[in-house]
């Protein structure tokens, strides 16, 4: 029997195939890198080379969900644009019987509940995208605090301080946030580790980024190129200046 043929049959050791094949999806797409700071939450994306005639602002990796959450997602365009619409949708009903913005966790869940659907119901298949969240949280103890949270295509959703999703390097990058991260960033801190973790796999710098901070009680502020080029341009620096120290000591030695 081919157990990659139906959705709903499990394999003999226990794999759902065609989740795993939306996951491979994900590992093709674009990078997407995810920072919480103290008072913000910095999402960071790679941009693949568009076309010269194509209009670059039909393309974007980062979207408004509502007005005080922001989704970037890598893996399939089209796959994400039907999620986008349909939590979208989930927000403004959420605020009409609510008559109160939704939370960045109440959105996430709700993704991640439409992710697991399809992961279950025969006539459809899995959507090939994996998103991470920033928005506020919308609690007591400080809801105008911004958040991050990651959804998946197997439906589940779970909230982290920094992340990575997309990318053949997505390991190797959530490794270096590992290593980098610590309590308590600065917004300016936050959007140099998102760019340095992104410099690990983009070849034309600021080119190739687009990042968008969610700053305390969800004011969204898109980086400009001129801003990001500045940033890489230093950071470049430093690690020729760094480069040049340890030539210097091998060659004193």
């Amino acid at each position: 029997m081919s157990y990659d043929r139906a959705i709903t049959v499990f394999s003999p050791d226990g794999h759902l195939l065609q989740v795993e094949y939306s996951m491979e999806a994900v590992r093709r797409g674009s990078t997407v890198v995810g920072v919480q700071g103290k008072d913000c939450v910095v999402l960071a994306v790679e941009k693949k080379a568009i076309a010269k005639l194509q209009d670059a602002r039909t393309i974007r990796k980062i979207v408004s969900v509502d007005e005080r959450t922001v989704l970037a997602f890598a893996g399939l365009t089209a796959d994400a644009r039907v999620l986008i619409n349909k939590v979208r949708v989930e927000a403004q009903s959420y605020r009409l019987t609510m008559e109160d913005d939704p939370s960045v966790d109440y959105i996430g869940r709700y993704l991640a509940r439409v992710q697991q659907q399809y992961t279950q119901q025969g006539g459809v298949r899995p959507f090939g995208v994996a998103s991470l969240l920033a928005g506020v949280a919308g609690d007591q103890s400080d809801p105008d605090k911004p958040l991050l949270y990651q959804t998946d295509p197997a439906g589940t959703h779970s909230r982290w301080k920094a992340q990575v999703v997309g990318g053949r390097n997505a390991k190797s990058l959530r490794e270096f946030l590992e290593k980098q991260y610590h309590e308590d960033l600065t917004e300016e801190a936050c959007v140099r580790l998102a760019i340095q973790a992104l410099l690990e796999v983009v070849d034309s710098g600021a080119k190739t980024m687009e990042i968008c901070v969610i700053q305390r009680g969800g004011k969204k502020v898109n980086i400009s190129e001129a801003q990001v080029d500045a940033v890489v341009k230093e950071i470049e620096a430093e690690q020729q200046e760094e480069k040049g120290r340890g030539t210097g000591a091998a060659a004193t030695s």
